[in-house]
């Protein structure tokens, strides 16, 4: 991208700073890329069992997910790297592009290993979309005012986990649309979005860069995907080829080769590397990072559990279960936004983070005490608080690691916070659900056999005598856990003892992850809180190289936005943002 930029507006301040109205015009195109991604991921997430049956890979669902978790957490740490070096723009335009190609693809998948390979294709472009939107808002937005702006993202990760199993559950639910089965159109919705976005984003996103003098570091890059690769793939499978298994150990030993292999190179390339060593040096990011991974974990771990209480414990079908989450949305939705105006008024941040991890804490405790005849109301009571939990957290260690480090790492920094949470999620997730298969066999048949001795359980036995072969295969472990569809057959007296074992494997569950919560609560305490810079990523950075490119970024997105030849006297909400104070 040229250095250069459009030329001012007669009027305009020579500070570079953007005004609400320009930032909320750029913020347009950036939360309509991250929609695509967090949308992609809960309507897949709702229909891949329709679709793997459809495929006849039903055994092979879950290489549709790992090939996605793959490339989209490997090239997360590329994207804000090469962005640092070459720009934003091209980079988030290049992300779109491949993820709308890759949803097409999706929509004319033949079999699973064709899924999986475009699924692959897709996540190449959602590791930027996420990413690099928090990225460019850092670059535009100061500090003192981010976390009020963040709050709207907040509120696209809320949306689409509701849209998400709605929209999914309604294609994958048609037999045929159009003259194609009705899955196929979930990847086809991507692509009205994507468009827009690709549209809005190229029209509006101008944000100067410097190239500078650079070296690429294709060490780390290659040691990243040694090590990330067999990491994520025995995570995902791990459970079906057990845990020390010849496929396992084999991932382990490469895993540990392509970190140590990463760790030179990153020494070897230094300021050059894709993870510069001395960013490690700066307390509040390695204490950003950590807490991420290990919130990451937690927080994952239990929301990935809700979906399936709902579903199996409740019975909801996944669009009224996409329904029964709103209050999850509304949490993240109300914390995010008032944590942000706070932060904005104060210049105080660690509190939140602070007290969203130990609202996660107490969220999940309560979780645990959730069982298959707790009302639902008091269920999304503590959704409710989980969210809250969530929408204190996640913006506020983004913002805390993005004003710690220097303006030109802007991208790392960002890309580093999303990356770590995505890997703590991906093995919160791989050992909750471990965790809760290696539980749940037993717990059923202990619920069975507590049942079996009252008159409602042998009353409906009697009156249903098919059933009980399909019982006896639920509490032998014979398998018939691959498939829970069966419950939707069964006289409710004779599922209520298969509901009462699955909940209280999963009580387990979240009561292990509120202990990983009460960890990253305590790493929490430990980021520092420094004072919140009251000038944009491009002025600062303009301001440390001494080179006076800020000037023409507002006036940039200025000649996007809409004018009018009159004058206009600016109110309080098209204030230069990070202006003198």
């Amino acid at each position: 991208m040229s250095a250069s930029a459009a030329a001012p507006r007669a009027g305009s301040a020579p500070t570079g700073a953007f005004t609400h109205r320009q930032i909320m015009t750029v913020l347009s195109g950036l939360l309509l890329g991250m929609f695509l991604a967090a949308l992609d991921q809960t309507v897949v997430s709702t229909a891949i069992r329709t679709i793997a049956d459809d495929l006849q890979g039903y055994s092979l669902q879950a290489w549709a997910t790992t090939a996605f978790l793959i490339t989209s957490t490997i090239t997360t740490p590329l994207y804000g790297k090469l962005s640092d070096i070459y720009g934003r723009k091209p980079f988030y335009l290049f992300a779109i592009g491949v993820f709308v190609i890759g949803s097409v693809a999706c929509a004319f998948a033949w079999s699973m290993y064709s899924l999986a390979a475009f699924r692959a294709l897709q996540g190449v472009g959602a590791g930027g979309l996420m990413s690099l939107a928090f990225a460019i808002l850092g670059d535009i937005v100061p500090p003192r005012e981010r976390s009020k702006y963040q709050a709207f993202f907040m509120a696209v990760f809320g949306s689409s986990s509701v849209l998400g199993p709605v929209i999914g559950g309604v294609l994958a639910g048609q037999d045929q649309l159009l003259g194609m089965a009705g899955w196929r159109w979930i990847f086809f919705v991507n692509v009205p979005f994507g468009i827009a976005a690709f549209l809005v984003v190229m029209r509006v996103l101008h944000i100067p860069h410097v190239r500078r003098d650079h070296r690429i570091d294709w060490m780390g890059a290659t040691a990243l995907v040694v090590a990330l690769v067999p990491m994520l793939i025995v995570a995902e499978q791990g459970r079906e080829w057990g845990w020390g298994s010849t496929s396992a150990v084999v991932c382990y030993v490469l895993a540990v080769l392509g970190v140590v292999g990463f760790v030179v190179a990153e020494r070897v390339m230094g300021d050059e590397a894709l993870l510069p060593p001395r960013m490690f040096g700066e307390r509040t990011f390695s204490v950003g990072i950590t807490s991420s991974f290990i919130v990451g974990m937690g927080m994952f771990g239990g929301m990935l559990l809700l979906p399936q209480y709902l579903q199996v414990v409740k019975g909801s079908s996944p669009t009224v279960a996409g329904l029964q989450t709103l209050p999850l949305m509304l949490g993240i939705m109300s914390a995010a936004a008032v944590s942000g105006r706070i932060t904005s008024r104060t210049g105080r941040y660690k509190v939140f983070p602070v007290i969203g991890t130990a609202v996660l804490a107490v969220a999940l405790f309560l979780f645990s005490f959730v069982g298959a005849d707790t009302p639902l109301l008091t269920t999304m009571a503590i959704m409710l608080l989980f969210g809250m939990g969530l929408g204190l957290n996640m913006q506020s260690v983004i913002l805390a690691v993005q004003n710690a480090v220097s303006p030109r790492d802007m991208g790392v920094a960002t890309s580093s916070v999303t990356f770590f949470r995505q890997m703590g999620g991906t093995l919160g997730a791989a050992v909750f659900l471990s965790l809760l298969f290696s539980l749940v066999v037993g717990r059923i048949a202990t619920a069975f056999g507590e049942a079996q001795g009252t008159s409602e359980f042998q009353q409906a036995l009697a009156a249903n005598p098919d059933q009980a072969q399909t019982l006896a295969g639920v509490t032998s472990g014979g398998g018939s856990l691959n498939d829970t569809s069966f419950l939707n057959g069964l006289d409710a007296a004779l599922a209520h003892p298969f509901r009462v074992g699955f909940s209280s494997a999963m009580d387990s569950i979240f009561l292990i992850a509120a202990g990983v919560m009460v960890i990253g609560f305590l790493v929490t305490l430990f980021l520092p809180e420094k004072p919140l810079r009251t000038t944009a990523g491009v002025q600062a950075q303009a301001e440390e190289s001494g080179e006076p490119v800020a000037d023409g970024a507002a006036a940039a997105v200025a000649a996007a936005a809409p004018t009018s030849t009159t004058p206009v006297v600016e109110d309080d909400d098209d204030r230069r943002v990070g202006a003198s104070r």
